[in-house]
């Protein structure tokens, strides 16, 4: 299987850690370590970038994560994960659960 490309890879944004637009920007919170590493097959949030606000599409902020939603829903690199992962396709954080360990060591 071909690794899966994440969102900056795909849509050149530059805000990538080593990025040409990070001086410019900032780093993408996408790119950064947080609690969705893998999801949809993604380093960090980078194939689930539609749930994470603080994110430039078109060099336009794009707001918190239920605002930009629907302009994500035309956006082609969402269109390539969900045709990528098929029935496993993630679209929000209730369609997966945490691991029962860190469910057990918080609670």
């Amino acid at each position: 299987m071909h690794r899966k490309k994440n969102c900056w890879e795909i849509k050149n944004c530059g805000r990538n850690p080593g990025g040409d637009k990070v001086a410019e920007f900032g780093l993408c919170p996408v790119s950064m370590p947080g609690h969705y590493e893998g999801v949809n097959h993604g380093k960090h949030g980078g194939r689930f970038c539609w749930r994470i606000a603080g994110t430039l599409c078109g060099g336009e902020p794009q707001g918190t994560a239920a605002q930009k939603l629907f302009n994500c829903l035309d956006c082609n690199f969402f269109k390539l994960v969900i045709a990528e992962e098929g029935r496993n396709f993630k679209l929000t954080p209730a369609d997966f659960a945490p691991p029962k360990e860190k469910l057990k060591a918080t609670g």
